[in-house]
């Protein structure tokens, strides 16, 4: 009897683990959108299925090049945690509230393929369009889609990623300041709760004042450059007309037209105002950043990371508040790693356990010198 020779498992191509994961991304877009459309309106909800449709013929792109590559055994495995996360958001706030994070996830998917000669160039072309039209989801008007990029540049990506940094920065800090502490008193409890306490204070008052002398000040510098158009435009109305006339045309708008909408705002001097300072200067008279509210923001962020190190010594001691505080800390680490991850869009796992490896070299670093420096606490 003839023996058969063994069935050996053929081996995949190099590129198969990167056309699977541009595969397995283009299908969670495509879930994401589709279950995002949900929550938008008749309009936002009609651009939702479109992008999704999109995604999909994305997917089906690298499905046929992996299928000529033979690889046959694709299985969507779901979609991931952001993305359910995202909807989750949508659920609860609205679905502007995550609007300004898709258009940074799509504008990492077009930078992906660069480089990437299978991926045609209508595909990274599309993804930009893809956060455009993301843009004007629910905002018919011009005012509301500058609302909606605004909201983009300051409200999530500035008040999240604000609050982010502001709590791994006291995370971090406090952590290795208490590590310090407990290496160079033996873990004597007074000490540590009295390090860990006053950095938290120290810290949190001092990003809280930093941060507002910054925003004050850059506040003051806008205010001052808005005062200097006000008076240019009424000491020279004619000059200001024709500059913003220039600023029309260098949109590409024609000339004839550009004059005729430049002398139509110069008729309301407010407007005209308004124009001036966003066209030329770039800023938003009735958006300007608040020093309050990013000092308390800042104070309220690095207080709540510095905590955490904290909380065990407050309600125990000796060597069971230490193991404690660092498991805290660990996945306290981990969980502001996972945020980081959404406002970037990179890997949640390599953002998570980056921070955890930073937070554990800091901490491992101040508490063998605190163990050398020795200190004896009577």
């Amino acid at each position: 009897m003839a023996q058969t020779a063994p069935q050996t498992k053929r081996r995949e191509p190099p590129f198969a683990k990167k056309y699977r994961d541009f595969w397995q991304s283009e299908l969670s877009a495509a879930w994401l959108y589709r279950a995002l459309s949900e929550y938008a309106d008749e309009h936002g909800a009609s651009t939702l299925h479109r992008l999704a449709d999109a995604e999909d013929s994305h997917a089906a792109h690298w499905a046929e090049l992996l299928k000529k590559a033979g690889v046959d055994n694709l299985e969507y495995p779901g979609p991931p945690w952001r993305e359910r996360f995202l909807v989750w958001v949508a659920r609860k706030f609205g679905i502007e509230r995550v609007v300004p994070m898709l258009i940074r996830l799509e504008a990492a998917d077009a930078g992906k393929y660069l480089g990437v000669a299978e991926a045609p160039q209508s595909m990274s072309e599309e993804e930009v369009q893809h956060g455009r039209a993301l843009a004007q989801i629910g905002k018919e008007t011009p005012a509301r889609i500058a609302d909606i990029e605004s909201r983009h540049r300051v409200g999530s990506g500035g008040a999240l990623r604000a609050a982010t940094f502001g709590v791994n920065d006291g995370l971090v800090s406090n952590l290795a300041l208490v590590m310090a502490a407990i290496g160079g008193t033996g873990n004597a409890h007074e000490t540590v709760l009295l390090a860990g306490i006053g950095g938290l204070l120290a810290g949190a008052f001092s990003m809280a004042g930093g941060e507002w002398i910054s925003v004050r000040s850059q506040r003051e510098l806008y205010e001052r450059e808005i005062e200097i158009e006000r008076e240019e435009l009424a000491a020279f109305p004619e000059e200001e007309k024709a500059e913003l006339a220039l600023i029309y045309r260098a949109k590409g708008i024609e000339p004839e037209a550009a004059d005729k909408l430049a002398e139509r705002i110069m008729l309301r001097k407010s407007a005209a105002l308004d124009t001036l300072v966003r066209e030329e200067l770039g800023l938003d008279p009735n958006d300007l950043a608040s020093p309050w509210v990013a000092a308390i923001s800042s104070f309220i962020a690095f207080a709540c990371g510095a905590f955490l190190p904290v909380l065990p010594y407050i309600v125990s001691q000796g060597n069971g508040a230490f193991f404690a505080a660092m498991a805290v800390s660990g996945l306290a680490l981990l969980t502001v790693g996972l945020a980081v991850s959404v406002l970037t869009g990179r890997n949640p796992f390599v953002s998570a356990f980056r921070m955890l490896f930073v937070g554990t070299l800091a901490s491992s670093i101040t508490y063998f010198v605190g163990k050398a420096l020795n200190v004896t606490v009577s």
